[in-house]
């Protein structure tokens, strides 16, 4: 199986694609080895050992490590997955996981879907899905991979930041994915809420106050010290830097943390909601 090319349009992943790409054909023409001798070796067509080496198709991980034994480099190629990992997703994503693998702290509030961090694989397919217009399977497959890669700051044994997640209550009654998904998706949340560095608080429909109207956003604090907003809205992305805009962002999210539940009562208030009927 090979990756599709949709993460090919910007340079600095094209770099890297093109300089693996590069090594894979000078490894097999050093073998002696035509694209169709080569393809046969390790199962597949001539037409994808062609696209692969001309940089327009990035070779999954099983590809490279059956390149490694066809080729006998000793691991030599196979090491090349470790490039490619991050490559693979699209560059916004890239760019939100450089930020978040820098912040000692995360502040979320989102009131259209459950943030990121703590999405089930499940329910991520099922908000991916629902895009439009849709993604390609191959496309969807890729969005649930890259969002799954960057939950590993959630539970990663290394120090991760202090994560602090406010969710709107509309948030955990749209069922993505259906009744049983959601279900599951709450339980996950349950689980999440009882790590050390995590707190998470709901922030009732039923609260007449709620700092938050203007959408979704987050607040990261970094090691260099520095804090900065991140917006994520239709279609666009956006790191705000401006001090007085981060300021404004703070305010806001140390008031919506106020009006919502404590992370007990938040804990309280799913686990009612997984006794509903």
């Amino acid at each position: 199986m090979i990756d599709g090319d949709s993460c090919l349009d910007d340079e600095e992943a094209g770099a890297v694609v093109r300089a693996v790409t590069r090594q894979l054909k000078l490894w097999r023409e050093a073998a002696g080895l035509t694209q169709t001798e080569f393809g046969r070796a390790i199962g597949y067509g001539e037409e994808l050992v062609s696209s692969v080496e001309r940089g327009r198709r990035i070779p999954r991980p099983e590809y490279l490590d059956a390149a490694d034994e066809a080729l006998g480099a000793g691991g030599k190629v196979a090491a090349m997955k470790e490039e490619l990992a991050e490559v693979r997703y699209p560059k916004k994503v890239r760019d939100v996981k450089r930020l978040e693998a820098e912040a000692v702290e995360i502040c979320s509030y989102n009131n259209s879907v459950i943030d990121g961090l703590l999405q089930t694989e499940e329910y991520a397919r099922a908000v991916f899905a629902s895009r439009r217009p849709p993604f390609t399977e191959e496309e969807l497959t890729q969005q649930v991979a890259a969002r799954t890669a960057r939950q590993q700051i959630v539970t990663s044994a290394a120090a991760s930041p202090v994560l602090s997640f406010v969710q709107c209550e509309s948030t955990l009654r749209r069922p993505y994915g259906g009744t049983m998904a959601m279900r599951r998706q709450l339980e996950h949340l349950l689980q999440m809420g009882e790590l050390r560095s995590v707190d998470i608080q709901i922030m009732p429909l039923a609260r007449e106050g709620n700092a938050g109207v203007d959408g979704p956003f987050r607040v990261l604090r970094l090691k260099d010290g520095t804090t900065m907003g991140y917006n994520e809205v239709q279609l666009t992305s956006r790191a705000i830097v401006e001090p007085k805009l981060v300021q404004v962002l703070e305010i806001r999210y140390g008031i919506i943390r106020a009006q919502a539940l404590t992370p007990e009562e938040s804990l309280a208030f799913i686990e009612k909601m997984l006794g509903e009927p």
